[in-house]
């Protein structure tokens, strides 16, 4: 029996019983010839009957609640004729309509494939905040000024230092605009805001672009790690290795940094992410020991790439100097052009903190390049240029985000088209 059915079909059916009792007794009187004619002209007057009944007039109240009732079963024949029609169209189509799944044919898992994502996108996404942070100043500024002037000039260099391009770049840049707003005899601020980019883009093309390469060797390359602790260093190595793998290099790790157990237990985690060897040693053993461990492992194996994490204790200058120099000999006693390359991590994120910081392990071992991490989240990302120009130190590598292939050599082309878009 239907919902319907069962809210309002009850009282009629006490009704018809009633009458059913009456002809049944009439019927039992009657000769078998007029049972037929009796039943017809009883159930006329049930209908009769049931015509003239009239029913008890409804309050307001039990009127809205048969309406609402009336209207759930509406609801409820055309939900269940929907689900009807739902259940015929998938067992057309093939599908067993109880789990959802096509009949005879075994679900398979796909891993969807992953958009990869161009370098010139991943420069983009990178800088959005050192765009939107940089840019948008350069952009206001030059939309508050209407004539050049020395307050124009004053107000630029200012300007420059507070979006962490160094002193060094702000001055210089100032001091080489007024020169040619001397020589252009430049009136109005558009007319050197094309000037600024350029100088701009002059700061990374001095050298050209060769330095910014790693410098590979057709058999072993021996890379050294340095940078303080937090920086993003081990990280950068692990992702790094993740992408040399995925390149077809034969890559190995050595955790030279013995005398901190988490930076050991950090890389040895990498290691197992990426499925390449870990060099470890005891801990707090010599550091060196634990490279050269690893320099003879990689010549026996046919290493390809071998990355080697050190200490970042900054604070002990003198004892990280001799370390480094110490690892540096044992490296070149196998291999005597190496290491190849020494990079220092940065973390972008700490703007004129991380020029310092170069500063200093630049005269605690020679630097080839720099790895500049966590640019993804900051808006200082114009200590580039303070350390390019400053020191002379290419970004070789740079990291793009989080994500496992979120790092990559750095191309100072892209790296400036994504700084400055919206200024020219």
């Amino acid at each position: 029996m239907g919902l319907f059915d069962r809210l309002f079909g009850q009282e009629k059916q006490e009704e018809q019983v009633a009458l059913v009792e009456e002809v049944e007794r009439e019927q039992s009187a009657s000769s078998e010839d007029t049972v037929t004619t009796e039943v017809e002209s009883a159930t006329q007057e049930m209908e009769e009957f049931q015509s003239e009944v009239v029913e008890p007039e409804l309050t307001a109240e039990q009127e809205a609640q048969k309406q609402r009732t009336l209207d759930m079963m509406a609801q409820y024949y055309a939900a269940k004729e929907a689900a009807a029609a739902r259940v015929k169209e998938a067992q057309e189509q093939g599908f067993d309509p109880a789990i959802q799944t096509k009949v005879k044919e075994e679900p398979v898992e796909e891993v969807a494939p992953v958009e990869q994502e161009s370098e010139q996108d991943k420069y983009q996404r990178t800088l959005k905040k050192t765009r939107t942070g940089f840019g948008a100043r350069l952009n206001e500024f030059f939309a508050n000024f209407r004539s050049v002037d020395e307050e124009f000039f004053e107000e630029l260099e200012e300007m420059l230092i507070l979006s962490d391009v160094g002193v060094q770049v702000a001055s210089t840049l100032t001091e080489e605009l007024r020169y040619e707003a001397k020589l252009q005899n430049a009136k109005k601020t558009d007319e050197l805001r094309r000037v600024i980019i350029e100088k701009l883009v002059d700061i990374y093309e001095k050298d050209g672009q060769f330095s910014e390469q790693i410098n590979f060797q057709d058999d072993l390359t021996v890379m050294l790690f340095v940078g303080v602790n937090g920086v993003g260093k081990t990280t950068s190595i692990g992702k790094l290795a993740y992408k040399y793998k995925q390149a077809g290099k034969k890559v190995m790790l050595v955790a030279a940094d013995t005398f901190r157990a988490g930076a050991v237990a950090q890389l040895v985690e990498w290691g197992r992410r990426v499925d390449v060897p870990v060099v470890t040693g005891p801990e707090k053993s010599d550091p060196a020991s634990v490279v050269f461990d690893g320099v003879q492992r990689a010549v026996a194996e046919g290493v390809d790439i071998l990355m080697i994490d050190t200490a970042g204790r900054l604070q002990n200058k003198d004892n990280l100097m001799a370390e480094l120099e110490k690892i540096g000999r044992i490296i070149k006693r196998t291999l005597p052009d190496a290491p190849h390359e020494t990079l220092l991590a940065l973390d972008a994120s700490t703007g004129q903190n991380a020029l310092s910081q170069a500063k200093e392990f630049a005269k605690i071992t020679p630097l080839t390049g720099l790895v500049l991490t966590k640019l993804d989240g900051t808006a200082k990302g114009g200590v580039v240029l303070a350390i390019r120009q400053e020191l002379d130190i290419p970004v070789k590598l740079i990291g793009f985000g989080e994500k496992i292939d979120d790092i990559g050599e750095f191309k100072s082309e892209e790296f400036m088209r994504g700084l400055l878009e919206g200024l020219v």
